[in-house]
């Protein structure tokens, strides 16, 4: 994981919950070429068609609320989202979007300096996300180390692959 992302912002507002972000009818399907076609469909309409790989997700209070279901962070992770700020997440929402690989990053007040279209700026060592075209920022708390490391592997699936590779390669051949 990259220690500066930078991507297009796609503003929300608050209390997105993960039926808004894929709707419950879809929750059928597996293939993530599919699922992205479907992701913000009822908040974004047009997110699933316009947006590119590394735009950036800025939303307000309790974003993620709802039910527990992977689908919403896999959807956002198929079609290509580079990262998730909000004032604040539901946490279980929080937990599947960092152990699916997807930077995922509370700012209190985030969502007061983005319009959709703006470029956002996040420094993940050092805590701040800022507007590039207006310059405002706002800090927060980095991440610990276990959770970059989690993101800096791709996920949670990833990483314990890469370690018990690492450990049945340090066993040598049988």
């Amino acid at each position: 994981m990259q220690d500066l992302i930078e991507g297009r912002v796609w503003t929300l507002g608050r209390d997105v919950d993960t039926d808004q972000i894929i709707s419950g009818k879809y929750l059928t399907i597996i293939d993530p070429n599919e699922l992205k076609k479907h992701v913000l469909e009822i908040a974004l309409p047009e997110f699933a068609t316009r947006a590119r790989p590394g735009d950036i997700l800025v939303a307000g209070e309790n974003f993620g609320s709802g039910s527990s279901r992977e689908h919403a962070p896999q959807a956002m992770r198929a079609i290509g989202v580079g990262a998730v700020v909000a004032d604040s997440f539901a946490r279980i929402f929080y937990r599947n979007a960092i152990n699916l690989g997807i930077p995922t990053i509370e700012a209190r007040g985030v969502r007061a300096i983005f319009e959709t279209g703006d470029v956002a700026r996040i420094e993940m060592r050092s805590g701040r996300i800022a507007n590039a075209r207006t310059g405002a920022s706002v800090p927060f708390p980095p991440l610990p180390h276990h959770l970059l490391e989690l993101l800096e592997a791709g996920g949670l699936v990833e990483k314990v692959r890469r370690e018990l590779a690492a450990r049945a390669g340090s066993r040598g051949p049988p």
